[in-house]
């Protein structure tokens, strides 16, 4: 692997509707290896180290609103707030945090790619 890109591993972790299948996908098009870390439907909190263990770490916030109106799900409050304690652990170690309430999908893909310039393994 020539390409100091692929030598990092990029863990994309959030609630659901965050933008983390969106983000990595552009990730990935960008020369990066990602691995989508589902976190927020686990009771471990440490599960994004255990099975991953990225190099860079990245979490994505978004509200309960944006959550549930990009994803069409039929929650409450308290189910979205379940998830944020079940990420609290892995927003603890984030390298980077970006809330999506507000970005574009290629905003969020911008801060991320410029965040990650400065990483090389």
């Amino acid at each position: 692997m020539n390409d100091p890109n692929q030598q990092l591993l990029i863990g994309v972790v959030g609630p659901c509707g965050s933008g983390k299948s969106t983000l990595i996908a552009g990730l990935e098009r960008n020369g990066y290896r990602c691995r989508h870390i589902a976190q927020e439907h686990s009771h471990v909190k440490y599960m994004w180290k255990h099975i991953t263990d990225p190099d860079v770490l990245v979490f994505l916030a978004c509200s309960f609103e944006n959550s549930t109106s990009r994803r069409q799900l039929n929650w409450l409050p308290a189910d979205h707030a379940e998830q944020l304690r079940r990420l609290s652990h892995a927003l603890e170690h984030a390298d980077l945090v970006i809330n999506t309430d507000l970005l574009t999908p290629d905003e969020v893909l911008s801060r991320a790619l410029d965040f990650l310039k400065g990483f090389v393994k």
